[in-house]
């Protein structure tokens, strides 16, 4: 299917304006897949008819079913598995002693798509309850799309998604198999929240996340939307909280906001300003 150049830049602007995420030129040949099925939902032709269709208007819910086709929600359990290692080594055990008057953790998945972020680290909690117990650890998922946010919350995957990065034993003991497919167990479901929100807006609890990880997102976005999201994530982070980005990415020359962590190296924190500005506050 050939899509004309006007077609190409129309969705890349629709895209941007809702999510701020670009769709750039190397990145353009997903189009045709990743809008294929609902082209054959709404028994469109072309993606130049959809574009046609976009631009008069008559069907506006539309727009937001084409910006839910264009994201990128590739994920899964326990992704990478060095960042999940790295948490568990160098910031949970400083955290649990910095936080034992409270006994309470907050964290944030920025970007979680369909929820496995969160669920692997619910399940890092749930498989040391006795090192835990006692404590109220708040695992928040958020995600610029409503439908892989709804997903999330049910906590249902295919065969396929739920292997990915799971052992048989992680996957017995906390999944169990529906005729919908393999379903987070009850406990689970119940220990983690998600809701819609965008990188751009405030934080959804500035500036109490004990830790907060965006990975695998920012790379999409062009230097001014990053350098917004970054204030945006930074301002979310207690002052003496973590930040963690996927491997390929990074803070430096992106914003002035966090720097890296000497002592933990894939960790960053605030800024010296930043926290001092925090714990004034």
């Amino acid at each position: 299917m050939e899509i004309s150049d006007s077609s190409s830049r129309i969705l890349a602007g629709l895209l941007e304006a809702r999510t701020g995420q670009q769709l750039t030129l190397n990145r353009r040949w997903r189009l045709e897949t990743a809008l294929s099925a609902l082209l054959r939902e709404r028994g469109i032709a072309s993606i130049d008819e959809l574009i046609t269709i976009l631009v008069m208007g008559k069907e506006p819910n539309l727009a937001g079913r084409v910006v839910e086709a264009l994201l990128n929600n590739e994920t899964y359990f326990f992704r990478d598995r060095a960042p999940f290692d790295l948490l568990a080594r160098a910031a949970l055990p400083k955290l649990q002693e910095r936080r034992a008057s409270s006994r309470r953790l907050k964290i944030w998945s920025a970007g979680c798509s369909t929820g496995q972020e969160v669920y692997s680290l619910a399940m890092m909690f749930a498989e040391e309850p006795v090192k835990w117990a006692g404590w109220t650890i708040d695992i928040l998922g958020t995600d610029v799309s409503e439908a892989v946010v709804e997903r999330a919350r049910t906590g249902v995957y295919t065969q396929f998604e739920v292997q990915r990065g799971l052992g048989i034993a992680q996957m017995i003991k906390w999944f169990e198999e529906t005729p919908d497919g393999w379903r987070a167990v009850e406990a689970l479901r119940k220990s983690v929240r998600f809701q819609v929100h965008n990188l751009l807006e405030m934080p959804p609890h500035p500036g109490e996340f004990d830790i907060v990880l965006c990975r695998n997102v920012l790379l999409y976005l062009n230097q001014a939307t990053r350098e917004k999201a970054f204030d945006r994530l930074a301002a979310a982070m207690a002052p003496d909280g973590w930040f963690m980005l996927g491997a390929g990415e990074t803070v430096i020359g992106q914003t002035r906001k966090l720097v890296a962590d000497k002592d933990a190296r894939g960790l960053y924190v605030l800024a010296s300003s930043d926290q001092a500005d925090r714990r004034v506050a």
